[in-house]
């Protein structure tokens, strides 16, 4: 399985990311591409730079007539009329969705990342729109997933791009308490977070990645003067975005994590953990603006295959919770609920707690996908007031169905075989044998030998067939 693993010891922002796609070999040609076909007047720009004496990839998002650069990492002592965000000196990105409205300018203070605080402080308006001056335009949720959909793009980047969207637009509306539809986005940052987010959706495509894994989030210290006054870092849209994932702070005061960078994780659908058992095919480093002495201002992307696990294999989700009050008629129907909704099984164990008490331990196997509708159907059902989960690697051996005579009527026969096509199981389907046994009025175990032999009787027939 290839693994892509993200160290985040100096945060993520979108340029960091698409600086270490580049960096791990994704083609520059190609994610330039992306961005002209979204047709929203932006291109890349990449170059390699110096970070605490590691070579980087920086990409940068350069918009409008003038090349004005809007990853305002590396900007020099000037005034950002375009922004309304004026941060402190040991803040670290610039806020360029969120707004009043008036215009403001940056002070000519450092940047670490790029970090758009997008759309952190979005307007509360009903469409799309531009101020008297031509300054502050604004692009709805709408508009922006519309620029996506008719891009001529992959449909895989275009869902993942979606879906990261959503999630800045769910977030936001939720911070404000706004209805969705009313999320606005200011022109300069939406471009640049669209640009970040959709060039990243495309390299992560084109590394082929099918498990996306990070470190600990270094999220950064200190304040930001925003809109809404003074704020901790993190803001309120990167602390809504990465939900229970492991954070810290550590190094200078500055914000480290921005609102897009945690958007992308969340679209990656990222476990969290140590570096995984693999072998690494290829790394990269990615820059953000700021050269922080002593530590480096980098992310640095590994991929790799697993190297503890079978190329046939894939990731499964592993829910776990235990009760001591509830009936088992109650948790016979919540294990009925979860396989329904998608669990690939559900088990129950018993198990002593604390105190002698008696309890159920109730363990889901699932698809990592659909592991958050689970673990809230969980919540919702059964009396539990805690969950725990994990992400382990499952194989499964090769599958098929045969359908083998008896006495009685057919029966279908569940085949599991080795890669190399040998036979490696053969079993009944139950079903079918009871339905015959009730029907004939025999034992049912009669039936199922009846069908292991006349599997046998096929087998050795084919392979008489094949000599």
């Amino acid at each position: 399985m290839r693994i892509g693993y993200l160290e985040c010891f100096a945060g993520i922002s979108g340029d960091m990311l698409l600086g270490a796609l580049v960096d791990a070999g994704v083609p520059f040609d190609a994610m330039a591409e992306t961005a002209a076909a979204l047709n929203v007047g932006a291109r890349l720009e990449a170059r390699k730079v110096d970070r605490g004496g590691l070579a980087a990839t920086k990409v940068d998002v350069i918009t409008g007539e003038s090349g004005h650069e809007h990853h305002s990492h590396d900007h020099e002592d000037h005034e950002h009329e375009h922004h309304d965000h004026e941060h402190h000196e040991h803040g670290a990105h610039e806020h360029a969705h969120s707004h009043a409205h008036h215009e403001h300018s940056h002070s000519h203070h450092d940047h670490g990342h790029e970090h758009s605080h997008g759309p952190e402080g979005a307007h509360d308006h009903h469409g799309d729109h531009e101020h008297a001056d031509g300054t502050h335009a604004h692009r709805s949720l709408s508009t922006i997933l519309g620029i996506i959909e008719a891009a001529p793009l992959a449909d895989a980047v275009k869902r993942r791009a979606t879906r990261a969207f959503q999630l800045l637009g769910e977030v936001e509306s939720a911070i404000h308490s706004i209805p969705i539809e009313r999320v606005h986005f200011h022109e300069v940052g939406a471009v640049d977070t669209i640009v970040d987010i959709v060039c990243a959706a495309m390299g992560c495509e084109a590394l082929g990645v099918a498990s996306w894994r990070s470190s600990p989030l270094n999220v950064g210290s200190g304040t930001v003067h925003c809109a809404h006054g003074t704020l901790p870092v993190p803001a309120p849209a990167t602390l809504a975005l990465i939900g229970d994932a492991p954070v810290y702070a550590a190094g200078p005061a500055m914000e480290r994590v921005t609102p897009t960078g945690a958007a992308l994780l969340r679209m990656l659908d990222v476990s969290y953990g140590p570096l995984p058992a693999m072998r690494v095919t290829a790394r990269g480093y990615g820059a953000g603006g700021r050269d922080t002495p002593g530590e480096p201002n980098l992310l640095r992307l590994l991929v790799g295959e697993s190297a503890d696990v079978t190329a046939d294999s894939e990731p499964i989700e592993v829910i776990e919770t235990v009760v001591d009050d509830s009936s088992p008629q109650l948790l016979a129907y919540v294990s009925e609920l979860l396989l329904e909704a998608g669990a690939w099984d559900v088990y129950r164990i018993p198990v002593q707690m604390k105190k002698g008490r008696m309890g159920v331990q109730l363990t889901v196997l699932s698809s990592p996908d659909v592991a958050p509708a689970l673990r809230e159907l969980l919540l919702r059902e059964t009396t539990t007031i805690g969950l725990r989960w994990r992400r382990e690697n499952k194989m499964a051996l090769l599958r098929e169905f045969v359908d083998v005579p008896t006495d009685w009527g057919k029966v279908q026969m569940k085949v599991a075989r080795w890669q190399s096509g040998g036979v490696a199981n053969v079993s009944p389907e139950y079903e079918m044998c009871r339905s015959l046994a009730h029907e004939h009025h025999v034992p049912l175990k009669e039936v199922m030998q009846a069908a292991l032999r006349a599997y046998a009787e096929l087998e050795t027939a084919q392979k008489g067939n094949e000599r």
